[in-house]
């Protein structure tokens, strides 16, 4: 079954892939209308995130920010099968990195760097900065069930080098590449809620209280890395600029947990600033904290 199932899909992702991108966004427009309008997609969750990020905003305005966040999702779907084919040159006109100095200027120190991304605009195409980089670049990821499917997002991630590890993987691959003195950039996204068995710290995201992700923090601590973040702004349709903000350059010296809380403050900024972009579809307060 799991074979069948990636059998339908990949025929269907390749020629979604070579489409020319007025036809690609066109395509993403007829699917808002189906994702939208006839399935719903997960509109529930969204409208519910939506309204307890911007409670003082009206129904009218937190509905104009859930119809633009349902278009953003079409053309990151879309935008990520676009990545089988696309070329080096094509990506690199489409996601721009402004300050790639900055990234190239923390590996002269000779320590690994931990990059910490967040469901926000392109972060499918943040993949070809491996190709800008001297170090090994890993992503980090939630290995899919299907192994099918899973082997193809691996090879559309992979495409620029990137090399993709499973979350469970993640400490044994830095802790060999440590013993065998290989520097690397791994990726985090960790602006999603933990495992309520993960849960070790709160912290205010959007104006509500929640477990964040920590592990990012926690494995730069251990194997002594500088730490990154991402801030991708969407310029326009199909376009992204890309800059690097250090969060810290000695993370032993940072009290445990303000790396976690600096990176939510900033995800944080970017949602003000234009929630359109933002990755609704997903629960973002699963948990309580309990009294």
């Amino acid at each position: 079954m799991q074979f069948l199932l990636f059998l339908l899909i990949y025929p269907v992702l390749w020629l979604i892939s070579i489409l020319p991108f007025p036809v690609l966004y066109l395509l993403s427009d007829g699917i808002f209308v189906l994702v939208y309008y006839i399935i719903g997609y997960r509109k529930k969750t969204v409208r519910e995130n939506i309204a307890i990020a911007f409670p003082n905003l009206s129904d009218v305005e937190r509905l104009v920010i859930e119809k633009k966040s349902y278009h953003h999702l079409c053309d990151i779907f879309l935008e990520m099968a676009k990545t089988m084919t696309i070329s080096r040159k094509e990506i690199d006109k489409r996601f721009v990195f402004t300050n790639m100095e900055t990234y190239l200027e923390l590996e002269k120190q000779g320590k690994s760097i931990a990059l910490l991304m967040a469901h926000y605009a392109s972060y499918e195409w943040s993949i070809s900065i491996n190709h800008h980089i001297n170090f090994i670049g890993y992503g980090v990821y939630k290995k899919l069930a299907n192994k099918y499917l899973d082997k193809l997002v691996r090879a559309i991630r992979s495409k620029f080098k990137a090399e993709l590890i499973a979350t469970k993987e993640t400490r044994f691959v830095i802790e060999q590449n440590k013993i065998d003195h290989v520097l690397g950039l791994y990726g985090f996204i960790s602006d999603q809620t933990p495992r309520k068995s993960g849960i070790m710290h709160w912290y205010t995201f959007l104006g509500v209280e929640t477990p964040i992700h920590i592990g990012a923090e926690t494995l730069a601590k251990q194997y002594d890395m500088n730490v990154v973040y991402l801030k991708v702004r969407k310029v326009k349709r199909g376009y992204y600029e890309a800059t690097l903000e250090v969060l810290s350059e000695d993370v032993h010296s940072v009290p445990d947990y303000e790396i976690s809380e600096l990176f939510i403050r900033k995800v944080e900024q970017q949602i003000y600033e234009a929630p359109e972009y933002y990755l609704w579809t997903h629960k973002r307060w699963k948990h309580k904290k309990e009294e």
